[in-house]
């Protein structure tokens, strides 16, 4: 008996949609029927050829392709295509922010075509009715972000496997073996893309960088830097360039300056600082008035443009502040010498000059470069002290000199009538419609192994205020004596829009179950409101997450060359000319101003601009290199307290979690919802709350609980909490 001849099966083709989708659009305009398209697939049997004949209809019944002629489909030109940035999530998926397009693009993981978080991608978006979000797939890559990530080598044989600290990293990257370098098996490494073949499941790197063995304190602070590109070090030419600057007072410089080395100077910063990039002068005059001095460290004059030196400041941008250390932005010949305002020092400085009256009202103003002499050097808590005391008598437990003193009587008066004015100066602001972000910084105290021993909260008293009253004075005075001239010239400002109006509608449901109201009416009622919220929380349980929340509201501020003003400070100039030491906008500033004091014509747009661009995306990743350090720390201090129970607040609610943070140390953790094994509990959106489905328990935002360590996991820089209960139910036990 014959056999029957098997009839030939239908091909695996995957993702056919796709697949017609990509063929159409690398021949745009051109149509085809279901055999061209079976043909260029490369498949000949009638199970396949029925399979296209069915999504080429249903794609044309989505509109994401035209049906030109019967049986004949196309892609028309250009349509529906946009570019954006992709952010990913932790799920693998991403959504592209499109300016034409009122709702972010869905990219399904499928669709992201090699393109990485931060990427900035061109798009083609379906035409999808039914879905109330739009969806897309990355067409092209127009920019990428990076091209170095940190993780973990996974060593095999002959090859290896790098497994990415960012969770918005889908991918893991496939190294050959003669490009691993002298990493070894479980090593934290730096790993740069080369290529990523067509048909590879991962994309082919190499190994830049060993880092160390995980968990290692180094080795983690240094994956922090590397993971956004930050740098730890000087190269040596640059170190050695900036070793050769003359960096002594020359008499023939002081005669191009205005001398001020006769009027009391002083300089107030935090206790462990080692640059100081700001001092204050002060003088009574006959009439009345005070002449107050901003004075800032006149980098320009030795960071020279087009130099080695100055390249490394613009690609760096700014230092970068980390719990254990401070990356800067110029070597420390600069930023901790010869620019630093050390007392008993001449320097060369930057310095705005205001004649003000008792109503701290400017009446004159001068700016231009300077020398000056720092007649002392305080820090907050001893200029603190002097302002609750009136009185000059510095006692050993806060001072910087380990001994008790006695601070001249000059500085004395001084100081006090400075923050006499600073509060005017404040009050004014605030009326205006400026919004008092007074956050609480959490700072570690740390042995000599660079080991968390304690946790501080940094409070903003009278004594910083004093210090940035004056600053803004000078970063707004600058800001309005260039954006007024006109012709209009070319200057860096920094700016800060107006809050997202869906963003103030969510504080204020939020904040509504806490007792507190928001008036978002006008301008004016929605600055004046969000003071009172931002009081009235104060000592609150609910604080520390109201004043983020708030912050999270407000637009990003940022440098550019078209000024919109500063909303969050009520300021219709301003700008950063203060600290030239930690920021290269502010040498910009300081450059431009010379520039138009010397009467020389306006400066390129398009190349400032492009500065004041890199310059925001540099402070972004400086931010969060910042706070993913300070994640790092809180982490590794709750590793040490995995045996003890904490009170906290739920500080956020998810369809997957509950974060809390704890009250005493600001830590915040995750509890899993799949671990409380009482019920199960269900997301309720609307009332930022999980409700057990049998028990109708319910946790909800800012409620207080008692939790301890699950898991404190330093790789992730995540916490684990295990919920022991809410606060009255576990103390009432």
């Amino acid at each position: 008996m014959k056999k029957k001849k098997k009839s030939s099966s239908t091909k695996n083709l995957g993702d056919l949609s796709k697949k017609i989708i990509d063929i159409l659009r690398k021949n745009v305009g051109k149509a085809y029927n279901y055999k061209q398209i079976a043909s260029i697939l490369g498949v000949d049997d009638p199970g396949s050829r029925n399979q296209i004949t069915k999504h080429l209809a249903q794609l044309a019944a989505k509109k994401q392709i035209e049906q030109v002629e019967r049986g004949k489909f196309k892609i028309e030109g250009r349509k529906n295509y946009y570019t954006g940035k992709l952010d990913m999530t932790t799920k693998g998926f991403g959504y592209v922010m499109v300016e034409d397009l009122a709702d972010d693009v869905f990219i399904p993981q499928n669709y992201l075509n090699t393109a990485f978080h931060g990427d900035e991608v061109e798009i083609y978006v379906y035409n999808n009715r039914r879905k109330k979000k739009s969806e897309g797939e990355v067409t092209k890559i127009i920019n990428r972000k990076r091209n170095e990530f940190v993780g973990i080598l996974d060593l095999k044989k002959d090859f290896g496997f790098v497994k990415i600290d960012d969770p918005k990293m889908y991918t893991d990257i496939f190294v050959q073996k003669n490009k691993i370098q002298d990493a070894k098996d479980g090593d934290k490494v730096v790993v740069e893309i080369e290529e990523w073949p067509e048909k590879a499941d991962s994309p082919f790197g190499k190994i830049t960088k060993v880092l160390g063995t995980p968990g290692e304190h180094q080795t983690e602070i240094h994956g922090i830097l590397a993971q956004y590109g930050l740098p730890h070090d000087f190269p040596s030419e640059v170190e050695e360039f900036a070793n050769q600057i003359d960096t002594s007072i020359q008499e023939s410089e002081i005669k191009k300056r205005r001398d001020m080395r006769d009027v009391l100077t002083f300089t107030i910063d935090p206790k462990d600082a080692k640059d100081f990039d700001d001092a204050l002068s002060f003088q009574k005059l006959d009439n009345g008035h005070f002449e107050v001095g901003i004075h800032i460290a006149d980098v320009s004059h030795y960071l020279q443009p087009d130099t080695i030196l100055d390249e490394e400041a613009y690609e760096r941008a700014t230092s970068v502040y980390l719990v254990d250390r401070v990356v800067p932005m110029l070597p420390e010949i600069l930023s901790n010498n010869a620019c630093s305002l050390r007392p008993n020092e001449e320097k060369y400085t930057f310095s705005a000059v205001f004649k003000i009256d008792k109503n701290a009202k400017v009446v004159e103003q001068w700016f231009g470069r300077t020398v000056t002499y720092s007649d002392a050097r305080f820090a907050y808590e001893e200029a603190q002290h002097i302002i609750e005391t009136r009185g000059g008598d510095i006692p050993a437990g806060i001072s910087i000199k380990e001994d008790a003193y006695k601070a001249d009587d000059r500085i004395v008066e001084a100081i006090t009538e400075l923050n006499g004015l600073a509060k005017i100066m404040r009050s004014r602001r605030m009326r205006e419609g400026a919004i008092s972000f007074d956050k609480v910084e959490v700072k570690f105290q740390l042995d000599e192994q660079n080991e968390p021993v304690g946790v501080f909260f940094k409070t903003s008293k009278d004594a910083n205020k004093l210090i940035e009253e004056f600053m803004l004075l000078a970063n707004k005075k600058v800001a309005e004596f260039i954006g007024k001239q006109d012709p209009k010239k070319t200057f860096v400002y920094r700016c800060h829009d107006e809050p997202d109006d869906a963003k103030l509608a969510s504080l204020q449901t939020i904040v509504s179950k806490f007792g507190h109201k928001l008036n978002l009416k006008d301008k004016n009622s929605i600055a004046s409101s969000l003071n009172s919220l931002l009081v009235d929380v104060q000592g609150t349980k609910e604080q520390n997450m109201v004043d983020t929340l708030t912050i999270r509201t407000m637009s990003k501020a940022y440098y550019g060359t078209e000024n919109i003003g500063h909303y969050g400070l009520a300021f219709d100039f301003y700008t950063h000319f203060t600290s030239p030491i930690r920021r290269y906008p502010d040498v910009m500033v300081h450059r431009l101003l010379q520039r138009y004091l010397d009467n020389n014509p306006t400066a390129s747009q398009d190349e400032y601009e492009e500065k004041c661009h890199h310059s925001s995306d540099m402070e972004g990743l400086a931010t969060s290199a910042e706070r993913d350090s300070i994640k790092y720390m809180q982490v590794k201090f709750m590793q040490d307290h995995q045996d003890k129970d904490f009170l906290g607040v739920i500080s956020g609610v998810t369809d997957w979690g509950i974060f809390v943070e704890i009250i005493e140390n600001k830590c915040e953790g995750m509890i899993r919802l799949r671990d409380l094994k009482d019920d199960h509990y269900e997301f309720d959106e609307e009332n930022y709350a999980v409700v057990g489905r049998k028990t109708k328990k319910t946790y909800q935002l800012g409620d207080e609980v008692y939790v301890n360590v699950k898991n404190a996991d330093l790789l992730k820089r995540h916490l684990d909490f295990n919920l022991l209960g809410l606060k009255e139910e576990v103390e009432n036990k």
